[in-house]
């Protein structure tokens, strides 16, 4: 049974983010609300924890893993960011934005592409998000909660639409940690923008995609 924290959403209480953060760094694994969806997630660096995450998603190795970084700048230490994605990150972050980049070495391999190794990169812009990121002085994995319906194959067209506490409910065995800050599930997923190649793509409209198709 996962323990639950109670978290103000817009000021997270000191004490509780610092008992998150003890819990992420021991390898705990956490449901919690972003600026999008409630995700799950860990400490980029707590390999049996990412390899937990996938378990409960049921991604194989080859799927990718996109993490939260808190700015611009530390995204340039887990990717390598040219000029005209920096141009074009500066003017969305922080936001409802993935961004697909080329990893650095200080990437695990278990949470990049391995084919074309690159990484998924969000700065969130979520008080929650932003506290725990300052406190754990790490990337925090950032994966979708909804999973599909037991024994049903994997569809995101055809999610279950659940409420906050039918979530916490079902991942209530899966997790060790729920962050709760009273603010309901939604189904809204970020923008995801491909600055890997000379030319940047919007390759999935979430979130905010107006804003940045003016900028790719």
């Amino acid at each position: 049974m996962a323990k639950i924290f109670a978290v103000h959403p817009d000021n997270p209480q000191t004490r509780r983010i610092e008992e998150i953060k003890s819990a992420l760094s021991s390898g705990a694994v956490m449901l919690y609300p972003t600026d999008t969806v409630y995700a799950i997630g860990c400490d980029l660096n707590a390999k049996s924890a990412v390899e937990r995450v996938r378990q409960i998603k049921q991604l194989a190795n080859d799927k990718p893993l996109t993490f939260l970084c808190p700015s611009l700048s530390n995204v340039a230490t887990y990717a390598f960011v040219s000029d005209t994605a920096y141009r074009i990150m500066k003017r969305l972050i922080p936001g409802t934005y993935t961004f697909l980049l080329p990893a650095t070495k200080l990437v695990p391999r278990l949470v990049q592409s391995p084919k074309r190794k690159t990484t998924g990169i969000r700065v969130p812009d979520h008080p929650v998000c932003l506290a725990l990121l300052a406190a754990l002085e790490n990337p925090i994995i950032s994966t979708s909660a909804h999973l599909p319906p037991d024994d049903e194959p994997v569809d995101l067209d055809l999610q279950p639409r659940l409420s906050r506490m039918e979530l916490f409910d079902r991942l209530d065995n899966l997790v060790d940690l729920i962050i709760d800050t009273g603010e309901e599930s939604t189904y809204e997923v970020s923008t995801i923008l491909d600055l890997t190649g000379d030319e940047p793509m919007i390759t999935r409209q979430g979130l905010g995609w107006e804003a940045a198709a003016a900028w790719v």
